[in-house]
């Protein structure tokens, strides 16, 4: 299969802690990858390694562009990280809160605007026209997740799952080849994770994109993702099919547990 995304050997320290030891991870193009383990295993400091947040200490994270082909990314801020086609949601949800829905999908675009500062400054033209698409599309967005009916509500009023929708379609607004999405089900419960998963498969089919997702919820996991990797203290343990991974003893004994097994 082509790649999509490709991290090798990758690790982090700090202090006299390693957070992430020797991680190597591949995402196909049209993939669902998800990332699991116990808390504090290190998923997320990996999500951090990867979208430019920490600049990990050792390693390579290589998106595979269709236009430009292999792009090294680490060393690289997260702006321009998002800009080449990396986009990301966070476990805690970070929304511009006093922004509205529709501000916020927008917000998200930022990294794809063209018209310089001058230009919306002498509203010109161009940068009218801009403006406007991007209102459009964000729109088109809000519409997909069904929120636009609440487009000129304020993001902090929004239920947290409508909130976690947001989060999603700001990432979207960015256009990314890979999505990465931090536990997107945490604090749902069973029929909006259910909506959850179908809205993932959506999304990989319409944008024909690739996810990398953290989530604890193993039916989740195990019923969506095409492979699964398991992490224990910053270390991989197992990776391969759901179903090769729930059989896996040492993933048993690290995350599953036995009744899971059972």
């Amino acid at each position: 299969m082509e790649k999509a995304l490709e991290v090798t050997q990758l690790s982090i320290s700090f202090g006299g802690l390693k957070a992430v030891s020797d991680m190597a991870l591949t995402v196909n193009k049209g993939e669902i990858v998800a990332l699991i383990g116990p808390n504090g295993a290190g998923k997320t400091t990996f999500f951090n390694c990867v979208t430019g947040l920490y600049r990990p200490n050792t390693g390579s994270v290589k998106l595979h562009h269709p236009e430009r082909g292999e792009v090294e990314l680490k060393g690289l801020p997260p702006h321009s990280i998002t800009s080449l086609g990396l986009a990301r949601t966070f476990q805690n949800i970070r929304l511009f809160s006093k922004m509205t829905v529709l501000e916020n999908v927008m917000m998200g675009m930022h990294s794809r605007t063209k018209a310089g500062i001058f230009s919306a400054l002498a509203a010109s033209r161009s940068a009218k026209q801009e403006e406007q698409q991007i209102v459009d599309e964000s729109y088109e967005l809000l519409e997909f997740l069904n929120l636009h009916k609440l487009y000129k509500a304020n993001a902090k009023s929004l239920p947290y799952g409508d909130q976690r929708r947001l989060e999603i379609a700001r990432a979207l607004a960015a256009r990314p080849l890979v999505l990465l999405l931090d536990e997107p089900a945490a604090g749902m419960n069973p029929q909006e994770t259910q909506e959850l998963k179908e809205l993932v498969y959506q999304i990989r089919d319409r944008f024909k994109l690739s996810v990398l997702l953290i989530e604890h919820d193993m039916s989740m996991v195990m019923s969506l993702s095409d492979r699964v990797y398991v992490m224990e203290y910053g270390s991989p343990i197992a990776d391969g099919k759901p179903a090769e991974v729930s059989r896996n003893p040492a993933v048993i004994k690290a995350y599953l547990g036995e009744e899971y097994h059972a």
